[in-house]
């Protein structure tokens, strides 16, 4: 492999780890607090969790190591998509290993779950992991997203784990991935396997997070990256003065993205999923307002903006939910077949027509030709339209495009209107962590290890306090129990993570609906510009903007 001069300068980095972790192992010691319970169902949730659910939550604190000496054979996987600092994480847990006790092993489990099932790992050493350090990807060991969620998985996963001599598993990865963690850390207690389970909280879309998850690592590096990217078209934009962008950013259950890329760059338009649901705005709305911002600067002499479209904002406009559930039903089971037997769109467009209610094939029939053929592409492993491959941002421009038609047939608009567009997903979830990321991962993969070493199992590994200097971060641990509700997954009901979305309520959005009218017509572009490695503390080592909202 090549090594770029970024790369090998990375190497040098020695990440921070909160005050508490750095005065070594022997002089770690555990504080408990109050015992926890689930956020909603803690009646359903205590019933499946009997072994694990309720544990108080932990905070490690300097003083004396009070933890049983024992050799520690542990494996980790990465699970579900990337995001940067996953290779920290690691780095991280091999360090306190090895610090503990040399002769402590660290097995790495290929292509994520499917590495557990089928017993097919690396053994860690020191060369090994001196070649990921501060480094994006999940290409250590790969990852997938095959779910451990039967009992027939735990016990080919308990299996293997006996026969490598394992006492611990760490699970890396997102809601989906840390219920799984949650589940297979019961199955083990309950089988008195004596494996323990941690999970890491990670995702880019920043939904795994609450009052004691403060943000899952990967966001901070993926909205810089965005941003920058961001910034790069408004200063184009602001240049050319012919444009209007519009740029769809990953996060499809919430809005996380988007929120914080506005706050970065403060583009003209920035649309908010969890509001378009609360004011059940409709697809015309949602138009008419970004045309309202089109039409106002075009009368400043400004035929130029920057849209963001958070990738999953069509499930949040009520009709088009509807819609969506319509067609999940029309396609049900082999019904989907005979669509795709179908000779022509006509032929196509027909069956549709007949299949949907009248009102939501008004909603169907306002869409551009190729949005509409979005909807009927190739359906989810669960049957359903995947909603992540509607290019939404040209839905919206072409909206738009339609309403300023109307606009200058009745004289009230006279601008030009040339919309582009983006898509900004990939582009982010493999970057160079940032200093917060690799920073924050490291301590997460360091904490994970103490808490194996202190004997606890279905925990999620905690850093809080993360808007100060990482000497006053908090590492700790929570029970993953704590995060769950029921929710209602294929027919059935189920324990999972409950997601969180951007609360309307809160400081961040706050202050975003106290600037947008004026951004909207303003030219009011910040450009972030690339994320800093090295120099003064106040560039290299920023938070996101929505932490320093959050805890001022």
């Amino acid at each position: 492999m090549n090594l770029s001069p970024l790369q090998k300068a990375r190497y040098e980095y020695s990440p921070k780890l909160p005050g508490m972790l750095r005065n070594g192992i022997a002089e770690i010691c555990v504080k408990e607090g109050a015992d926890t319970q689930s956020v909603a169902d803690q009646d359903k949730i205590k019933a499946l969790f009997p072994n694990t659910y309720g544990k108080k939550e932990i905070t490690f604190e300097k003083g004396q190591n009070t933890s049983v000496a024992k050799k520690q054979v542990v494996g980790v996987i990465l699970s579900g998509g990337q995001a940067p600092g996953g290779h920290n994480v690691i780095t991280g847990l091999y360090d306190a290993l090895k610090a503990t006790n040399p002769d402590n092993v660290l097995y790495g489990f290929k292509g994520g779950p499917d590495g557990l099932l089928k017993n097919d790992y690396v053994v860690f050493d020191d060369a090994f992991i001196d070649a990921y350090r501060n480094t994006g990807g999940f290409d250590i060991i790969g990852s997938g997203r095959t779910k451990l969620e039967t009992k027939e998985q735990f016990a080919i996963v308990a299996e293997n784990a006996k026969q490598n001599g394992l006492t611990a598993i760490v699970i890396i990865g997102g809601d989906d991935s840390n219920t799984n963690a949650a589940t297979l850390a019961e199955y083990m207690a309950a089988n008195n396997t004596g494996i323990q389970v941690i999970g890491c909280p990670k995702t880019i879309d920043g939904d795994l997070k609450n009052e004691d998850i403060e943000a899952s690592f990967g966001f901070d590096t993926a909205t810089k990256t965005y941003s920058e990217l961001i910034g790069n078209i408004e200063r184009d934009a602001n240049s050319a003065k012919k444009y209007w962008h519009f740029i769809k950013v990953m996060g499809r259950s919430a809005s996380h993205v988007a929120l914080e890329c506005a706050l970065e760059t403060q583009p003209n338009i920035c649309l908010v999923g969890e509001e378009v649901k609360e004011k059940k705005m409709s697809l015309s709305s949602i138009a008419n307002y970004i045309a309202d911002s089109v039409e106002k600067r075009a009368a400043n002499g400004d035929n130029f903006g920057v849209a963001i479209i958070p990738e999953g904002i069509v499930e949040f406009v009520p009709e088009f939910s509807v819609l969506i559930a319509e067609i999940n039903e029309l396609l049900a089971g082999s019904k989907t077949d005979a669509f795709n037997a179908l000779p022509s769109w006509n032929d196509k467009y027909e069956f549709i027509k007949n299949g949907l209610t009248p009102a939501s094939f008004a909603v169907f029939d306002l869409l551009p030709v190729g949005i509409q053929q979005q909807l009927f592409l190739e359906r989810d492993p669960h049957g359903n339209v995947q909603v992540s491959l509607i290019e939404s941002e040209k839905l919206f421009s072409a909206l738009v495009k339609d309403e300023l038609a109307k606009r200058k047939a009745a004289g009230t608009y006279n601008g030009k209107f040339s919309p582009l567009h983006h898509f900004f997903g990939y582009e982010g979830r493999c970057a160079f962590p940032s200093n917060f990321d690799a920073d924050y991962c490291y301590s997460l993969g360091y904490n994970a290890f103490m808490l194996i070493q202190y004997g606890y199992t279905g925990y999620l590994s905690k850093v809080s306090n993360l808007s100060k200097p990482a000497e006053e971060w908090v590492a700790g641990g929570m029970p993953i129990t704590k995060m769950m509700n029921m929710e209602r997954r294929n027919g059935e009901d189920k324990p999972v993570i409950r997601k969180a979305l951007v609360e309307l309520d809160g400081k961040p959005f706050k202050y975003f609906e106290a600037h947008r009218d004026a951004w909207a017509v303003e030219t009011a572009f910040t450009y972030p510009g690339a994320i800093q490695y090295y120099g003064p503390s106040e560039v290299c080592d920023l938070t996101t903007r929505t932490l320093a909202l959050e805890q001022n």
